[in-house]
């Protein structure tokens, strides 16, 4: 495949082009995190962009999308949780779906689960879920609360 390189991203990287161009638009942590992995077909694990890659090449654009996704689940964990909950709840809110509707819809499917990058430590993995299912109790509590007609 031909690599068309327009002259003004002649001095990025696919990397760098990835998070100035796409990934700085989404306004939380997690909405970046959900699209990383939006890129990545379920059944091969194989991240796919088309503009990415006829500019920098299939190889490239691959490379970079798996180091801003692995990159963003690790500044994921290394928020607090009171931080994560902040960045879930603007990205739950950011979907204009009622939220309770979608935190019961997340409790049995536990969408989230595809959001880890391939490669991680198991214990990574496991601190992301337990922080997820936290942070998902949570704000299924205070929603709850705060729904009308509910009866303390």
């Amino acid at each position: 495949m031909r690599v068309a390189r327009p002259k003004s991203l002649l001095e990025r990287d696919a990397r760098q082009d990835l998070w100035l161009h796409t990934l700085s638009q989404i306004p939380t942590l997690f909405g970046k995190l959900q699209y990383l992995a939006s890129l990545r077909d379920p059944n091969t694990g194989t991240y796919e962009h088309h503009g990415l890659s006829l500019v920098f090449g299939e190889k490239e654009a691959t490379k970079a999308m798996r180091q801003n996704h692995k990159r963003t689940f690790a500044d994921w964990l290394a928020l607090g949780l009171a931080e994560q909950e902040s960045d879930l709840e603007n990205y739950l809110v950011g979907l204009r779906s009622p939220l309770g509707e979608i935190l019961a819809s997340w409790e049995l499917l536990e969408p989230w689960k595809l959001y880890v990058p391939l490669g991680v430590m198991a214990s990574e993995k496991a601190l992301y879920s337990a922080d997820l299912r936290t942070i998902c109790r949570i704000l299924t509590q205070r929603y709850a609360a705060d729904a009308p007609g509910r009866v303390a």
